[in-house]
C-alpha cells in the first residue's frame, strides 16, 4: 500500500525540517512511553518464560494501538473535513521523523567542543547516549556524537521515511512505537533481558532493510561531498558485521570510512566496561570538525532518501502532489 497523498509526505518532511520537535508540544512518543512504562511496571515479573510472553504482548499491544489510533484519527479527521484529515496526516508524519532534532543534537555537542568547554560537551552528549560521559576526553566525546548521528540516521530518519512510503502514516507511527519500545526495554541486562527480547528483535527486523539502504544513501552523499567513497565501501565490507547490532554497523562503518576515523572501542555503562567492535581506520584524530562533517553527511543523505521515496511514490501513484 502506498500513501494516499504524496503532498502529505512532502509537507510532513518539510515540517520536521523546519520545527523538529519543539519542547513542550504534545508528542505521540510521550503517550507510547507512558503505556510502555505502565506495562513494564506491572508485567515485568515472574518466571523468565512469563516475562518473555508479557513483554511480547506489551510490544504487540503498543505497536497495534499506535497503528490503529493513527489510522482512526486520520480517517475521523477526513470525515469531518478532507483538509483536517490531510493536516493530521502531515503533523503525525512529521512527529515520526527526527531530522532536525538529530542535527540539533550534534550541534549541542560540537558547539561547546569548539569553544573548548569539555564539561558542557560531556553533559550534552549524556543527553543522547546511555554510556558514562563524565570523564570522556574530546576524541571520545566526538566518537560518541558521530556514532549517535550515524546510527540514528536509520531509525530516526530513513526508517520512518521508508515505512511512510510503504504504508502511510499509520505504518510509520507503528515503526515509531517499535523504536520507542526498543529504546525503553530493549536492553540486554538483568532487568530487560527477558521482558524486552521481543521489542529488541522487532526493532532489528524493522530496521533491516532501511539500514542497508542507508549504505547507498550515505555513500552517494559522500560522493557528492567528494569524500573517499571507495575507502568507505571497503571499510563497510570489512567492519560492519562486527557490530553487536545486525543493523548499526552499516551506517557507522560507512560514516567511519567517509570521515577517515575509527569508531567503536571502550564504553562504560553503569560502571561496567564494555568493548564495542572498532570500525574504520584512524587516519586522523577525532575533533569537533568530524561532528560537523557527519552532520553534513546526514543532511545530504536525508534529502537524497526523501527525494528517492517521493519520486517512487509519484511514479506509483501516477499523479502529482495532491
Amino acid at each position: 500500500m502506498i500513501i494516499s497523498s504524496a503532498g502529505s509526505y512532502l509537507w510532513g518532511f518539510v515540517l520536521d525540517q523546519i520545527i523538529g520537535d519543539p519542547r513542550g508540544w504534545p508528542h505521540p512518543v510521550v503517550g507510547m512511553g507512558r503505556l510502555i512504562a505502565w506495562g513494564e511496571k506491572y508485567w515485568n515479573c515472574g518466571t523468565s518464560r512469563l516475562r518473555k510472553l508479557r513483554g511480547a504482548f506489551l510490544a504487540i499491544l503498543v505497536i497495534s494501538f499506535s497503528f490503529l489510533l493513527t489510522a482512526g484519527l486520520i480517517r475521523g479527521g477526513a470525515y469531518v473535513h478532507p483538509w483536517l484529515g490531510r493536516a493530521l496526516e502531515v503533523v503525525l508524519f512529521a512527529s515520526t521523523l527526527a531530522g532536525k532534532s538529530l542535527l540539533d543534537a550534534g550541534k549541542t555537542v560540537s558547539t561547546p567542543l569548539r569553544q573548548g568547554n569539555l564539561p558542557e560537551a560531556r553533559q550534552k552528549l549524556g543527553w543522547f547516549v546511555s554510556r558514562d560521559t563524565s570523564n570522556l576526553a574530546e576524541a571520545e566525546i566526538v566518537r560518541g556524537a558521530v556514532e549517535t548521528l550515524a546510527e540514528n540516521f536509520v531509525d530516526g530518519i530513513l526508517s520512518p521515511l521508508f515505512f511512510m512510503a510503504v504504508g502511510g502514516v499509520p505504518l510509520a507511527m507503528a515503526f515509531k512505537a517499535v523504536s520507542t519500545l526498543d529504546s525503553m526495554i530493549g536492553y540486554r541486562n538483568e532487568r530487560y533481558q527477558d521482558f524486552g527480547w521481543f521489542a529488541a528483535r522487532t526493532d532489528d527486523w524493522a530496521n533491516y532493510i532501511p539500514a542497508r539502504l542507508a549504505v547507498g544513501f550515505l555513500l552517494f552523499a559522500g560522493w557528492l561531498k567528494k569524500l573517499p567513497v571507495r575507502h568507505a565501501y571497503l571499510i563497510w565490507k570489512r567492519d560492519a558485521k562486527a557490530h553487536p547490532s545486525p543493523n548499526g554497523g552499516n551506517p557507522e562503518s560507512i560514516a567511519a570510512g567517509l570521515l577517515g576515523v575509527r569508531l567503536g572501542g571502550i564504553n562504560i555503562y553503569d560502571g561496567e566496561i564494555h568493548h564495542r567492535a572498532e570500525m574504520g581506520d584512524p587516519l586522523h584524530e577525532l575533533t569537533w570538525r568530524d561532528i560537523v562533517a557527519c552532520e553534513g553527511l546526514i543532511r545530504w543523505a536525508t534529502w537524497l532518501s526523501f527525494s528517492t521515496f517521493l519520486l517512487l511514490i509519484l511514479i506509483v501513484k501516477g499523479g502529482g502532489l495532491s
